[in-house]
């Protein structure tokens, strides 16, 4: 695997016979977040204080810099690339939802433009109704302003979020599994504390570019 990546920075990476996935764990912009982004600006900066919203930031850029830089040092044969995205449903809708994110400027979905423009082809990747469920359970914890009550919530729908959270990844998952073909590579953006560990095939061959998912 270490040999894999090393190729991978020097551009002479080919294809190994297995099916191969370039999984990136990742931690959300607010420009990733919808209509819940000045909700969640308001709900981090409470937590953290101004100085460490500034530093989250900071740190989440960092981030997508280094993502940056290695997906621009990828040689593949994009026209057998699958892209896998984080909170992208499959609706038939894909390209307008990334072109939208981009422009709204979404570095996640800059790197998936430009990924699509090579060739690469965009996958819905997650159930709409499971993300509608996480979308009204996040407005409603954002929406309490009874700091008793909030306390309560929290208890409640962290118990509900991680329930969900499983049922995503086993969508994701099986997603992957059906939808990436023989001697395909698929690259995959997905939030920190997802897990996909045995939920992919085992003839599916991961690569951690950057680091490994929070949860393994």
């Amino acid at each position: 695997m270490t040999q894999n990546i090393h190729r991978i920075r020097t551009g002479v990476f080919s294809q190994d016979p297995a099916r191969t996935l370039f999984y990136f764990p990742i931690i959300h912009t607010l420009a990733d977040m919808g209509d819940l982004q000045e909700d969640i600006r308001r709900a981090t900066i409470l937590k953290l204080g101004e100085k460490g919203w500034k530093n989250k930031v900071y740190i989440v850029d960092k981030m997508w810099t280094k993502i940056q830089q290695f997906v621009d040092n990828l040689a593949l044969s994009y026209e057998k690339v699958r892209l896998y995205q984080d909170g992208l449903p499959v609706s038939g809708k894909e390209v307008e939802i990334v072109k939208k994110l981009a422009q709204a400027g979404s570095r996640n979905h800059q790197i998936l433009l430009t990924l699509m423009e090579r060739g690469a082809k965009i996958m819905g990747t997650e159930s709409a109704e499971l993300l509608v469920e996480e979308y009204d359970l996040a407005k409603q914890t954002l929406a309490s302003g009874n700091v008793p009550k909030a306390v309560r919530l929290k208890s409640r729908e962290k118990a509900l979020g991680e329930i969900l959270l499983r049922k995503r990844d086993q969508f994701i998952g099986d997603r992957i599994n059906s939808t990436l073909g023989d001697k395909e590579t698929g690259i995959l953006f997905l939030g920190m504390l997802h897990s996909l560990k045995n939920i992919l095939d085992q003839d599916i061959c991961v690569i951690y570019p950057i680091h490994q998912p929070i949860n393994g």
